[in-house]
């Protein structure tokens, strides 16, 4: 039992780590600009994308290191050539405009790397257990993970907390009109806030592509997850996101293991479930938790765990 525990909450804080990388990214562009990218999660799909063709021919190492870069520029290049042209007609032509985007996106993806999935390989140095917890081991790609997640949550904290970059932003985002005057780029900004979103989404593209399968679908699969992530924490708040995120993955993943049933569960409560209901077991209702977490939040508070901002519609 122990051992089941402990090997479980360390699979799922480096799984929540790895959704605090989408999310991080979904929650800094609406922190900032105020925008519910409805096309992050097609942004990580096409980082998978671009680093599994950069290691095929420079490694694993060239592409952790590029990819962000080329997903950040197309989000650089998304954000001016169309994003800010319907900023003024409020939410509605931004979610309408980041929806159509997934779906380029999606398409453009079976177009070049076809339909079926394709291999994502461990480099060497990262393959095999790092060490053993009660007799079970612990793959070392995934401490990897969880460490880049780590350094990157850093890394965010003292560039908008500390920085005068970040202090540039911050202020753009209340303030704009004064920043313009003290002779910054607000526009400028605000495009390199969101390639930074993008590019984050594609490190956790190329950074989870080894644990998961690159296909199309991986986009469907993953955005909901992060909404979910996003909207749990609070919409605009990092710390809301870490929290939500490691929240999540540790309640999938003790699912995932649990082999109870949710009849039992219902008799400890004193509470009776039709026999279809009492046959489920809490592993086959592992994919409806998060969900069911989201409901719960929005019931009990609507503004999610640290909401900093709500977004007029």
């Amino acid at each position: 039992m122990l051992q089941w525990f402990c090997v479980s909450l360390l699979n799922g804080v480096s799984v929540g780590l790895l959704l605090f990388m989408l999310s991080a990214g979904l929650t800094l562009i609406f922190s900032m600009l105020g925008v519910l990218n409805f096309a992050h999660a097609s942004f990580y799909m096409l980082g998978a994308y671009v680093g599994q063709a950069l290691a095929a021919h420079g490694g694993f190492w060239s592409a952790l290191m590029l990819a962000p870069v080329v997903v950040g520029i197309a989000g650089a290049l998304f954000e001016r050539l169309l994003l800010r042209r319907v900023h003024a007609r409020g939410a509605l032509g931004q979610m309408l405009l980041t929806f159509g985007a997934a779906i380029v996106i999606g398409e453009g993806v079976k177009l070049v790397w076809g339909l079926g999935p394709l291999p994502a390989s461990i480099p060497s140095v990262l393959d095999g257990p790092l060490f053993t917890l009660y007799g079970a081991s612990f793959a070392r790609y995934r401490v990897f993970m969880m460490t880049i997640a780590v350094l990157m949550l850093g890394a965010l904290w003292l560039i908008l907390r500390i920085s005068k970059t970040g202090l540039v932003v911050r202020a753009a985002l209340t303030h704009p009109a004064t920043v313009e005057t003290l002779g910054h780029d607000v526009p400028r900004v605000f495009t390199m806030v969101f390639a930074v979103g993008t590019a984050l989404a594609a490190l956790g593209g190329v950074i989870g592509a080894p644990l998961a399968v690159i296909e199309p679908a991986m986009a469907d699969a993953m955005g909901p997850i992060v909404f979910v992530v996003v909207v749990i924490g609070g919409l605009g708040s990092l710390g809301g996101a870490l929290v939500a995120s490691l929240l999540i993955g540790c309640v999938q993943t003790f699912a995932v293991g649990a082999s109870v049933s949710a009849g039992s569960i219902a008799a400890s409560l004193g509470l009776t479930l039709p026999p279809a209901w009492s046959a489920l077991t809490v592993a086959q209702l592992a994919p409806v938790l998060p969900y069911l977490v989201l409901v719960a939040m929005l019931a009990a508070r609507p503004r999610g765990l640290f909401g900093e901002r709500m977004q007029d519609a």
